[in-house]
């Protein structure tokens, strides 16, 4: 039995991974933006414990980790939380997760990642990198920085199993109806790294997924030289260190 914390999880991918690890007997922290957000609270009675918090806000996601901690220490992170658009795009996709990780150090994290991340930038030369005024792509840059943030946890932190995920364009409420992949496919891949013995996965650490099939990541998330300057823009950005 594993202790998993799912980020986002009140509707969509993130509550369907809760659903399908709390029907394998494992204990589930869901954690939503507000109680308004969990249309049908029916998902509350089943879920080991849950946590509120707005992660476009820096303390407030201080605040999750705090908490997160008081319950133990965790086996898994699924960070499945997102937004597409908007000024919060880069806090909630990468800034959030990567507090997270420096401050609740599970001992394994999963990082939903996109195929759209191959049209990110690895401009992070401007005054504040993680200001999305300007950007013209703020969701795929995101999407690139949480790729490469996988990469260098995976590299930083070996005893921490750490990969990133594409689960397809499924419908949910950032998908929309229309989108053509399988939401009952689409969380099943992020649940079984959180959850599956070590030696099934392959690589162990450090791989970029889709549907349970590892798949090349931009070239750039495996730069050395990228992962560093990402990462200490990110501890510059939020006082935090990321372990190693």
């Amino acid at each position: 039995m594993a202790l998993v914390l799912i980020t986002g999880a009140s509707a969509g991918l993130g509550r369907a991974s809760v659903t399908g690890l709390v029907d394998q007997g494992h204990d589930v922290v869901l954690h939503a933006r507000s109680a308004e957000r969990i249309g049908d609270d029916t998902i509350l009675s089943r879920a080991h414990d849950v946590l509120y918090g707005d992660l476009s806000s820096l303390s407030a996601t201080v605040q999750v980790a705090e908490r997160a901690n008081e319950i133990g220490v965790f086996d898994a992170v699924i960070h499945n939380a997102g937004v597409l658009r908007g000024p919060e795009v880069l806090a909630v996709n990468t800034i959030a997760p990567f507090v997270l990780t420096a401050l609740m150090a599970p001992r394994r994290s999963v990082y939903l990642s996109s195929s759209m991340h191959f049209s990110g930038s690895t401009d992070l030369g401007v005054a504040d990198v993680f200001d999305v005024r300007g950007r013209r792509r703020p969701y795929e840059d995101s999407k690139l920085y949480i790729t490469t943030l996988a990469m260098a946890a995976a590299a930083r932190c070996p005893d921490m199993l750490s990969h990133a995920v594409d689960p397809g364009w499924v419908p949910t409420r950032m998908g929309g109806v229309g989108a053509p992949d399988s939401i009952a496919e689409g969380h099943l891949t992020q649940t079984w790294l959180a959850t599956a013995c070590e030696a099934e996965i392959v690589p162990r650490t450090g791989g970029y997924w889709y549907h349970r099939a590892t798949r090349s990541p931009h070239r750039a998330s495996r730069d050395a030289h990228f992962q560093s300057d990402l990462v200490r823009a990110l501890e510059r950005s939020t006082g935090f260190v990321l372990p190693s």
